[in-house]
């Protein structure tokens, strides 16, 4: 059968739906009519391959506990997809399902960490590593990123190989691609730092939940870079970020040491959360299974989203200064040249421009005086964010 939702121009209202983007303004303390392009999940309808496998799930009304078995088509349509789309074998053995990659992250922090030890990430990245690490009883130890001239961000290996051995850092949280600032990393850098955490015996969890959203370059599996690397590496992927699933609570992570997934499973079956849901296994098995199509044209409208931003900044919101992002749908917008401090520059998006987007400071202090925004919209929500803070720094550049 076709697949129906490919009409992404639409507007599908996600007002009293109990949707995190929409409906919590007003206890985040902002605006009711604020415009939202934070939080990273899409306004698209999702394929309706998943639509009808819901749908049949829901006719069945019986919503009991649930597991995938071997050999019931589950394990085989997440191979497929990566064989398709990464050139990645993943073997079912390496193979663990949680409810999200955060959750995943807090169980390794705790899995492969003592109480005060120190957690080594990249700021500016995405903010809950930071919280996880520090809400679990650990140290963050960051590395930050460094920007060069023309704002693009690489990793700086003397002070990252410095700051695990100084701190004895024993797990380092890898996002790849990275969230905020878009790098798709090449393989010659995720090499060397995959080197430095072989020497010191680093365990590295590589978040690459973004990794079917590459602009530039080609995502590249950290795992797979050296086949040494399998032996300290746990790899998370999930359906969520690819086909809008974050609700429904499904992701995989990849482990081929059996030590290091044993640890992980032991640390799972603490918080009493084991089991999948219904919902998310019927939901990412029909994606990865009949999800190309959809996922071919949504990737390609957001491309265009991403390039109508990188035209709107560069001729109609002087001060302001974006580089196209190379992986991800966030697009990291440095707004520095405004002269603004971080306070005022949020005072005017939020209520001079009555936009909702994600204070760079909130990814480490590195972040300061940028923005992350959202794309993945209709192309008439994104035009008329844009509009807005074109009419809100109108006179501000410094």
């Amino acid at each position: 059968m076709p697949e129906r939702n490919l009409d992404f121009d639409t507007v599908v209202s996600r007002k009293n739906t109990r949707c995190v983007k929409y409906d919590f303004a007003a206890l985040h303390g902002y605006p009711e009519d604020i415009l939202p392009l934070w939080v990273a999940d899409m306004d698209f309808r999702t394929s309706s391959y998943v639509e009808d496998a819901l749908e049949k799930l829901t006719r069945h009304n019986i919503y009991g506990y649930s597991d995938t078995l071997p050999g019931d088509g589950f394990f085989e349509s997440v191979r497929g997809w990566m064989r398709r789309h990464h050139h990645w074998d993943v073997e079912p053995e390496w193979h663990i399902k949680t409810p999200g990659v955060c959750y995943a992250i807090a169980a390794a922090i705790r899995a492969f960490t003592d109480p005060g030890d120190p957690v080594i990430i990249q700021q500016p990245v995405y903010h809950p590593f930071s919280g996880l690490i520090r809400q679990n009883g650990r140290r963050v130890v960051s590395s930050d990123l460094r920007e060069d001239a023309e704002g693009r961000w690489g990793m700086d290996f003397a002070d990252f190989e410095r700051k695990i051995a100084e701190n004895g850092v024993k797990l380092f949280i890898l996002c790849n691609p990275h969230n905020p600032v878009g790098r798709v990393w090449t393989g010659e850098e995720l090499a060397e730092i995959g080197r430095i955490c072989a020497k010191h015996r680093v365990i590295v969890f590589s978040d690459e939940i973004h990794g079917d959203f590459i602009w530039s370059g080609e995502h590249r599996v950290f795992q797979e870079e050296d086949p040494a690397f399998r032996d300290f590496t746990l790899t998370a992927t999930a359906p969520s970020k690819t086909f809008n699933l974050a609700g429904l609570q499904q992701s995989n992570i990849f482990i081929p040491n059996p030590e290091l997934r044993q640890r992980l499973r032991q640390e799972i079956e603490k918080t009493g959360l084991e089991e999948p849901t219904v919902f998310g296994i019927a939901a990412a098995q029909a994606a990865y299974e009949h999800g190309d199509e959809w996922y071919e044209a949504m990737t390609a409208y957001v491309r265009e989203n991403i390039e109508f931003t990188d035209r709107f900044v560069r001729e109609r919101l002087p001060g302001i200064r974006m580089n196209k992002p190379e992986g991800t749908y966030l697009c990291w917008m440095d707004f520095r040249g405004t002269g603004l401090s971080a306070a005022e520059l949020d005072d005017v998006i939020i209520h001079r421009a009555n936009l909702w987007l994600n204070s760079g400071a909130i990814f480490g202090k590195p972040g300061e005086g940028f923005q992350r925004v959202n794309v993945a919209c209709p192309r008439s929500t994104l035009r008329e964010a844009l509009e807005r803070l074109e009419k809100a720094f109108a006179g501000t550049a410094g």
